[in-house]
C-alpha cells in the first residue's frame, strides 16, 4: 500500500519522531495520535511491505489492536482460525505427517483473552495499520523520507535532518524524543552509540515468495506452517493456502554472502523437490535473503532516544515473538511519551521502560534461541507474552509481595505489574464484553461497582492534570458473566477495592479502599519524586 504523492510540508517541530513505519512503528503512531500527541512518522520506504516477513500476531498483540480499534480489520484480513495448524513431514504429500495445533494452556483454565492470535502477514497486516494511523491524522505519517541523521541540539531536544527519498529535498525537524522502530539495522541505534549484545548467524535462509497451484495438494493437511522434516529442508508459510506461497531454505554455509537470485528455473526446482511435487507449475515472484540472530540493545534509552522493535532486539523467528514484542514496545511506550509530552510526568518515567521491556525481550530470545535448536519439537504459544509482569517505579507493589525483577511469569494472578486479566462482561454498552475493553485511553481505576468515593478522587487528581476515569464491572445493566469472579480475582471481599490500571492495561496499584491517597500514588508511579 502506498500513500498518495501530494506536495507536503514538513513541520519544523514535533514532540516525537518516530523513525520507520512498519509493524511497530504504525501502531506507535496511532497510539499516539490516540493520545493526543503531536508527533511525526518518517518511513524510508515508499510503499508497505511486499514480503510477509513476520506472520504471527499473538493474543497480546491482538489485544492492544482491540484497544486501538483495530482489531477486527486484522483478523479479517489473517488466515482463517481453521487453518492454523504447524504441519510437519518430509513433503507437502507425506503420508506420514503429523498436524498439531497451538499450544493449550498448561493448566487447562479458563478463557484468558477475548483476542486469541491470528495468522496475519507483514504484507497484510501492514497496510491495515497503515490506513488506521493516517485515518486518525494523516499529516503525521510520511512515507518515502528517511533519517539522514539526528543530533541533540543542547536546547533540549534533537535536530534531525530528513530527507525524501523520491526528490532527495532535505528538511530539519526539532523533536523533543526520537524514537527508533526503523529495523535491526538502525540508524537511530547507530546514532544514538547504542550498541548491540548477542550472537548473530545462527543461520542463514533464502525466502521464495512463488504462486502455485497447492491448495489441493494440502486439502487435506491446511496449516499455517509446513515445517519440512529430514531428508527435507526448510519450510512453507502459507499466505492463502491455495496459490500463494513462501519457501523458507536454509542456506548451505558455503553459499556466497549474496547468493546469485536470478536463475529462477533454479528456484523453482528447489520448491518443486521441497514439496514433492516434481511437475509442480511455480512462478517466482520475489526473494528475500535473511540471517537469524539473537541480540538484544545493550540500552534502550540513550537521553532524546529510544529504540522498539527490532532496532532494539533481533529475535530468532522460531516462535513467533519477534514483531509481536515490538508492538509491546510500542504500547509501553506510548503512554510514557504522552504523560511526559504532556507535562503531568517527568522524564524519569521513560527509563521505566527499559526496565519494563528489556527484560520481557532478554527472555523471548533465549526461549527463541531454545526453538530454533529444537526445531522438531517446540510448540507456538499464543499466549506467552500474556504474562509479562513489569517491575518499575511505574508500578507500586502491594503490600507483601515479594519483590523480582520484570519477567514473563507463568504462574498467573492478579498483580501489580501484571496485565489486567480477562473477565467477560455482559448486559454493557456496545463492544464492552470484557474487563481489557474499560481500559484507557488515560488511567483507569477499576472496582466492582461504582464508589462515589473513588470518583471523588479521581475527579480531583484528572483536574491536577493526570487523567483518571472510574469505571465498574457491575453498573446498571452491565454485570460480571460468572458473578463473584471479581472476589476470586483480587483474593479478597472488600467492596471498595479498587485496581489503577494503567493505559497500557497493566496493574499500577491497587488498593483496598478510597482511603488511600490516589494522588500520591500517581507522583509515584508518574516519576514525581
Amino acid at each position: 500500500m502506498a500513500l498518495p504523492m501530494e506536495v507536503v510540508l514538513f513541520p519544523s517541530k514535533t514532540s516525537v519522531l518516530v523513525v520507520g513505519g512498519g509493524p511497530v512503528g504504525l501502531p506507535l503512531s496511532a497510539l499516539l495520535s490516540g493520545y493526543g500527541v503531536d508527533h511525526l512518522l518518517v518511513e524510508k520506504r515508499l510503499t508497505t511491505s511486499r514480503h510477509p516477513k513476520a506472520r504471527g500476531v499473538s493474543a497480546r498483540s491482538m489485544e492492544i489492536f482491540r484497544r486501538m480499534g483495530v482489531e477486527d480489520s486484522v483478523r479479517s484480513a489473517a488466515l482463517p482460525a481453521s487453518q492454523v495448524f504447524f504441519y510437519r513431514g518430509r513433503d507437502l504429500v507425506d503420508p506420514d505427517f503429523v498436524r498439531t495445533g497451538v499450544a493449550p494452556r498448561a493448566d487447562g483454565g479458563a478463557e484468558r483473552t477475548p483476542s486469541p492470535g491470528v495468522i496475519c502477514s507483514q504484507d497484510a497486516l501492514e497496510p491495515v495499520l497503515l490506513r488506521h494511523a493516517t485515518g486518525l491524522d494523516a499529516s503525521r505519517v510520511r512515507f518515502g523520507t528517511r533519517l539522514v541523521c539526528g543530533a541533540e541540539d543542547g536546547r533540549g531536544g534533537v535536530e534531525a535532518i530528513l530527507e525524501e527519498t523520491s526528490t532527495g529535498s532535505r528538511h530539519t525537524v526539532r523533536a523533543d524524543w526520537v524514537v527508533g522502530c526503523d529495523g535491526a539495522g538502525s540508524t537511530v541505534r547507530a546514532g544514538a552509540g547504542i550498541t548491540m549484545e548477542g550472537p548473530t548467524g545462527l543461520g542463514r535462509y533464502l525466502s521464495i515468495r512463488f504462486e502455485a497451484p497447492l491448495g489441493k495438494v494440502v486439502a487435506d493437511r491446511a496449516s499455517a506452517s509446513y515445517f519440512l522434516t529430514a531428508p527435507g529442508r526448510g519450510g512453507f508459510l502459507a499466505v492463502d493456502n491455495d496459490r500463494q506461497w513462501i519457501y523458507q531454505y536454509p542456506l548451505p554455509a558455503d553459499m556466497p554472502p549474496s547468493p546469485d537470485l536470478s536463475d529462477h528455473g533454479y528456484l523453482a526446482d528447489l520448491v518443486r523437490t521441497a514439496a514433492g511435487v516434481p511437475g509442480l507449475d511455480v512462478t517466482v515472484h520475489d526473494t528475500m535473503t535473511w540471517r537469524m540472530d539473537a541480540q538484544l540493545a545493550a540500552a534502550y534509552r540513550s537521553s532524546r532516544f529510544l529504540l522498539a522493535g527490532d532496532a532494539a532486539h533481533v529475535i530468532p523467528p522460531t516462535g513467533g515473538h519477534g514483531m509481536n514484542t515490538g508492538i509491546g514496545d510500542a504500547d509501553n511506550l506510548a503512554w510514557k511519551l504522552a504523560a511526559v509530552t504532556g507535562g503531568y510526568a517527568t522524564d524519569a518515567l521513560l527509563d521505566t521502560y527499559e526496565a519494563e521491556r528489556r527484560p520481557i525481550a532478554r527472555q523471548v530470545i533465549d526461549i527463541s534461541t531454545d526453538n530454533a535448536r529444537n526445531r522438531a519439537g517446540y510448540r507456538i504459544d499464543d499466549e506467552l507474552l500474556l504474562n509479562a509482569v513489569y517491575r518499575s517505579t511505574a508500578v507500586v507493589p502491594a503490600t507483601g509481595q515479594t519483590p523480582f525483577a520484570t519477567a514473563l511469569d507463568l504462574t498467573g494472578g492478579c498483580h501489580p505489574g501484571g496485565r489486567m486479566p480477562h473477565l467477560p462482561l455482559v448486559g454493557g454498552p456496545r463492544g464492552v464484553t470484557s474487563t481489557l475493553d474499560l481500559v484507557g485511553p488515560g488511567f483507569t481505576l477499576l472496582t466492582r461497582t461504582e464508589s462515589p468515593a473513588w470518583r471523588q478522587q479521581a475527579a480531583s487528581t484528572s483536574q491536577a492534570g493526570v487523567p483518571v476515569a472510574v469505571r465498574a464491572l457491575n453498573t446498571g445493566t452491565q454485570r460480571e458473566a460468572d458473578p463473584g469472579q471479581w472476589e476470586r480475582l483480587i483474593g479478597g471481599t472488600a467492596p471498595d477495592a479498587a485496581l489503577l490500571l494503567r493505559p497500557d492495561g497493566h496493574i499500577a496499584w491497587r488498593a483496598d479502599g478510597p482511603a488511600a491517597d490516589l494522588p500520591a500514588v500517581l507522583r509515584s508511579v508518574l516519576a514525581h519524586r
